[in-house]
């Protein structure tokens, strides 16, 4: 067994879990302390990570190598396969999502809440409704917000940082092991609520903007921290309008109500979109029908101004898994994320490495040349 000494450190692997990323430095909480008690080191990351194409995240296990003690530096070496990923915003291996919204200051929108139920649904993880500010609303309108989210297959949450409501029980299902994310729009009151269940954070808070009541986008990274033993929560930037997924067969599986009723019984077509179309086991008399029509017409909206892009080909817009990248043809050229015609050889202009190559030659041969002449008089 290592005894903590320098040397035995030095010789056993040394992992950790990402805590923050700022720029391009993390910082990584070891899963052991080092020399002195150090417990977390400031990382960089190795660059053969980027040629395989791993992007590190809030949340990731990793190795690292490189270690500097004195300083507290190191690099990450490898990152450890993931369980679970939350893409906006990125946060790997959680095991919990928790949407915070406000149900004032700034008002709640239900197309944006429900985008945000949407992305935390596609991590396959249990899923939190939170209602922050309550105590800016009447106590019966907030009871029908509680009571529309029960509907929707939700346990939903309402409470004020402020004055304390509804502190403890979100506090214990965010004490169960694991990592929880908060994620919602900006000025929703994320921060607010860390500072009231851990008030020695003091996260950086600021009010909604009095003209556009928005967010001011106080929180600029993903940050891990501690609420209880095994325990931790990720509180994260605010952000306005949550991407839908690309394929609009996989939309309903995303919304709980709709997973119950698919669960009861079987549609009559395997490609059916839930409009109520004959032999339709879902119909349109469920409360978010409405919303789920918004989301689908987006999707749909957003893969035709794909295909007229050149971004996404028909046969892959709508398959689960497929990357909606058009193959190149002949005399085009792929991009980043898109397809372009290929530029004429003859209209490219030529780099100054190349002109630098071409003059340098061409001073070689006039040099060999003149040599030459010279040689012949001689002779």
């Amino acid at each position: 067994m290592a005894d903590g000494s320098p040397a035995s450190l030095a010789s056993a692997p040394i992992s950790g879990q990402v805590v923050s990323l700022l720029a391009n430095y993390c910082w990584v909480e070891l899963d052991r302390p080092g020399p002195t008690g150090l417990s977390r080191l400031l990382c960089t990351r190795r660059s053969r990570l980027g040629k395989r194409g791993l992007q590190i995240c809030s949340g990731d296990r990793v190795r690292l190598e490189g270690l500097d003690w004195p300083a507290g530096r190191a690099a990450v070496a490898d990152l450890e396969p993931r369980h679970s990923l939350l893409s906006r915003p990125p946060v790997a291996n959680l095991s919990r999502v928790v949407v915070v919204v406000s149900l004032a200051e700034p008002d709640l929108d239900p197309v944006q809440l429900t985008r945000f139920l949407i992305t935390a649904e596609l991590t396959a993880q249990p899923v939190d409704l939170v209602f922050s500010k309550a105590d800016l609303l009447p106590a019966e309108q907030v009871r029908q917000w509680c009571g529309r989210a029960e509907n929707w297959g939700y346990r939903p949450l309402a409470l004020a940082s402020a004055s304390g409501l509804g502190l403890e029980p979100l506090r214990q299902r965010l004490s169960q092991p694991g990592l929880a994310v908060l994620c919602g729009p900006s000025g929703a009151g994320k921060s607010s609520l860390l500072n009231a269940l851990r008030p020695d954070l003091k996260l950086r808070v600021a009010a909604v903007s009095g003209r556009l009541q928005r967010g001011r986008h106080t929180t600029r990274h993903v940050e891990l921290f501690a609420l209880a033993p095994g325990a931790l929560v990720a509180d994260s930037p605010g952000f306005n309008r949550p991407a839908l997924p690309e394929d609009p067969a996989a939309l309903a599986r995303l919304f709980p109500e709709l997973r119950q009723r698919l669960a009861a019984g079987c549609c009559r077509f395997s490609n059916c979109l839930h409009r109520g179309d004959p032999g339709c086991a879902v119909g349109t008399n469920w409360s978010r029908y409405d919303l789920y029509a918004q989301c689908l017409a987006d999707m749909e909206a957003d893969a035709a101004r794909g295909m007229r892009r050149g971004l996404v080909r028909p046969s892959t817009a709508c398959q689960p898994g497929g990357s909606g990248l058009q193959n190149p043809e002949p005399g085009q050229a792929r991009r980043v994320g898109r397809v372009e015609p290929q530029l004429d050889p003859r209209l490219r202009q030529v780099s100054r490495r190349r002109r630098r190559q071409d003059s340098e030659q061409l001073q070689s041969l006039e040099e060999t040349s003149g040599a030459d002449d010279h040689a012949d008089e001689l002779s």
